[in-house]
């Protein structure tokens, strides 16, 4: 099981990643989960909130080392075709009529960051750490990009998008992938703090709400996710991403790093 999903009586769900001992990498089985599970959710009537969490001591450390072993020899079309299955996860979390709350309780890298970004407010632990590390491996951020700049501004994503620099939460906060900060101890009770007024409001008002917030925010249509995964593939066919995962899995520098 790589996902799983439980609800309290006031309505409240929580989603788990659950792939401890992968630092919830995101694979294609545990993003299929995240996609059927989100568009189930949207269905109920007794799900008022939802929160995302992960079990382990990793929220979310990326993409699937495995998933990404098998890109590297694939053709366009299956890359793209995995590359959609990313993109219709984020998408299905992105436009989840509930509330959806954030609880990162460690590091989250690429992907992870992704999913920070869909949630309507995330939380994490003061000692997490977080980066968009793609191009270290001669990739970019694309299809989780639409939602990292609807989350951060251009302005502040530019300036953790394309250096691949490790960030602490303090900054995560600042540039807005996180909402708050704070101690592991405190972290129930600070997503508890976010949870609770939604309980007090009208449940199809909220999703009204928040439909008309995404939809007068930055678009992120089928026409802006299309572009993102384009980008990807266009990069993937480039030297660099040869050269940058070939060094990664082999433990060796890429070419351009500089002593």
């Amino acid at each position: 099981m790589t996902l799983t999903l439980t609800t309290d009586p006031r309505g409240v769900a929580t989603l788990t990643l659950d792939r401890p001992e992968k630092h919830n990498a995101l694979s294609a089985e545990l993003m299929h989960a995240i996609t059927d599970a989100a568009r189930e959710i949207g269905k109920r009537d007794d799900i008022r909130v939802v929160i995302l969490a992960s079990a382990g001591p990793t929220f979310c450390a990326g993409g699937d080392l495995k998933w990404m072993q098998e890109q590297i020899t694939a053709d366009r079309e299956t890359r793209r075709a995995g590359a959609m299955v990313l993109a219709g996860m984020l998408e299905a979390l992105n436009t989840l009529p509930q509330p959806l709350i954030g609880r990162v309780q460690g590091n989250a890298f690429g992907g992870g960051v992704g999913l920070a970004c869909v949630c309507d407010v995330t939380i994490g632990v003061e000692t997490a750490k977080f980066g968009l590390t793609e191009t270290k491996l001669g990739l970019v951020p694309a299809t989780i990009g639409p939602y990292v700049l609807a989350r951060l501004g251009e302005a502040m994503a530019r300036r953790v998008f394309m250096s691949s620099r490790v960030f602490g939460a303090d900054e995560a906060v600042t540039l807005g992938v996180l909402a708050k900060a704070v101690s592991a101890d405190k972290l129930d009770a600070a997503v508890e703090a976010e949870v609770a007024p939604y309980l007090s409001c009208a449940p199809k008002a909220v999703a009204a709400a928040k439909a008309m917030a995404r939809g007068l925010g930055p678009t992120i249509s089928q026409v802006e996710i299309a572009r993102s995964v384009d980008a990807l593939m266009d990069i993937w066919e480039g030297e660099e991403a040869t050269q940058g995962l070939a060094a990664f899995f082999g433990k060796t520098k890429a070419p351009w790093v500089v002593a």
